[in-house]
């Protein structure tokens, strides 16, 4: 047996009354003194555990308590912000933490959806824009057609290779 399987063995040793070790936990004490020395440990400190009295309280205790309660209970009602910073202070952490994961991811879901773009408001059908606004981007387009076909012809006049050394003559009627 190793000091692994001896260790698992060891508190049924020590807190089972009258337990006859194994024989290969008795080998093992035998033969590894830390083991050996935690087991002489154990037993020693379980057997003053056994020869210890509970204190008996005083005959006025329960006076004293019942007294205690009742000047607590006498006492104003603490106001929410006092409960919170009492919460606070006395907390372990361990419900608070749950209540701030929920409250930053709630957070985080809010904000980052208003980065996102993410609109929640205006789900409808989309806006058609009115006939005056179509008429006015429809005449822009012209506009910008006709000022690429100016730009175009404008090319087509302007001189090419060795002609442009030579007055352009202008139209003949």
């Amino acid at each position: 047996m190793d000091c692994k399987d001896f260790k698992k063995e060891l508190p049924d040793l020590v807190l089972t009354p009258g337990a006859v070790p194994s024989v290969g936990a008795v080998a093992h004490l035998r033969t590894c003194p830390p083991c050996t020395e935690e087991y002489v440990s154990f037993q020693e400190t379980f057997g003053m555990l056994d020869g210890w009295k509970p204190v008996e309280p005083t005959p006025y205790f329960d006076t004293r308590v019942n007294a205690r309660v009742r000047e607590e209970q006498a006492k104003p009602a603490m106001s929410w912000f006092e409960r919170l910073q009492t919460r606070l202070a006395l907390n372990t952490g361990r419900h608070f933490r749950t209540v701030l994961a929920g409250a930053f991811s709630l957070a985080l879901v809010l904000g980052g959806g208003g980065i996102a773009g993410i609109n929640y408001h205006n789900q409808g059908a989309p806006v058609e824009a009115s006939a005056t606004v179509n008429d006015l981007q429809i005449l822009d387009r012209n506009a910008q057609a006709l000022q690429q076909i100016d730009e175009l012809q404008m090319d087509d006049d302007a001189p090419q290779g060795n002609d442009a050394a030579q007055p352009v003559a202008g139209p003949t009627t």
